[in-house]
């Protein structure tokens, strides 16, 4: 099979969007971790801007997301005003190409290209990690507060599991996950028993981008966010489903370029300092203490299991696959939220 020609498939979306500029170099500067692609494009006039394609999940929900980033972009009030990167809009409209042949369905968006500031160092120090808790408060307030003017979102954490569940049931989905069904299939039933019992229709939804590793946002010197981009995981959604990175983030491993989806940052004294400051400024509730592993479980459900072919090269996709069922599945029952909610007072 002839590979995909992403330059042909970037080149033919920009003329479509303007055909008075021509592209006239695109330079791939994906993630070498990921099976996403991102470009930087340069054309005639020397300006620069980011092209992102993908091909995974459905056309829908990647136009819905588009659409509620933007929107959310432009309601973000001081001192979020300018955190997100924009889409190019044309006649009022986000503008997304899609592109369809015998070898892919691919869709493309256009951003602006994004300031950024700095990135957390690799391991935080206590100051850091509770100066962080008390930005990402603030932020998911301002991020709560924009949510009644935002567009409507279809896809959920009940469609996403159900949609799991239905691949199970494909000769695709029982060939690659042959071994694990049954497995799956409890863990799914767990999670949606357990959402239904702790936050179903009493805990709020708003944006979350859950996906916040350090490469993806930057801040100021004084750790107030500054920009964030990469909006692969995007969704509407409980405002804990941004924890499980926020205590990678955190960890007293730190940051590393081999990585696995450990529990562990969840329970660990570090996580609690930035749960501390934030609870300070936007308090938390014991529902959502006592989901927060049901959040990592729909994690590492729904991106490592489901979608994890798309998201990660193989060989990562195979290594953490691997480590959900050694590792990751089992140690969910070793969580313990009774330590988190009295460190909280709840």
């Amino acid at each position: 099979m002839r590979p995909v020609d992403y330059t042909h498939i970037i080149t033919k979306a920009w003329a479509v969007f303007d055909s008075s500029q021509t592209v006239q170099t695109i330079e791939d500067i994906s993630a070498r971790v990921s099976t996403n692609h991102v470009f930087r494009i340069t054309l005639d006039s020397g300006d620069r801007i980011i092209a992102k394609l993908s091909y995974f999940g459905k056309f829908e929900h990647f136009r819905d997301d588009h659409r509620i980033i933007q929107a959310l972009a432009n309601n973000l009030l001081y001192p979020f005003e300018n955190v997100l990167a924009r889409s190019l809009s044309k006649n009022g409209q986000v503008f997304m190409h899609r592109h369809q042949d015998s070898m892919i369905d691919a869709w493309v968006v256009f951003y602006k290209p994004i300031r950024f500031k700095q990135r957390l160092p690799k391991r935080l120090s206590e100051a850091e990690i509770r100066g962080l808790g008390a930005e990402i408060a603030r932020f998911h307030l301002a991020c709560n507060r924009a949510s009644p003017v935002l567009p409507k979102y279809a896809k959920t954490l009940r469609s996403d599991i159900q949609g799991l569940l239905d691949l199970l049931d494909t000769e695709a989905g029982l060939t690659e996950h042959r071994l694990h069904v049954p497995e799956i299939r409890r863990q799914c039933n767990l999670f949606k028993e357990n959402r239904q019992k702790l936050v179903a229709k009493v805990v709020e939804t708003m944006p979350v981008f859950v996906d916040w590793n350090i490469g993806n946002f930057s801040v100021t010197k004084d750790l107030r966010l500054y920009s964030r981009w990469d909006y692969d995981w995007f969704r509407i959604s409980y405002r804990v489903m941004d924890f499980y990175f926020f205590a990678r983030v955190c960890s007293d491993i730190g940051d590393r370029t081999t990585f696995s989806y450990v529990i562990g940052p969840l329970m660990e004294e570090r996580f609690g300092w930035f749960l501390e400051e934030y609870h300070k400024i936007y308090p938390l509730t014991e529902r959502e203490i006592r989901f927060l592993p049901e959040a990592y479980r729909f994690f590492i459900l729904n991106y490592v299991i489901k979608y994890g072919r798309y998201f990660f090269a193989p060989n990562y996709a195979t290594k953490l696959q691997r480590e959900a069922y050694q590792l990751y599945f089992p140690s969910i029952e070793t969580f313990d939220p009774e330590v988190l909610l009295k460190r909280l007072g709840l």
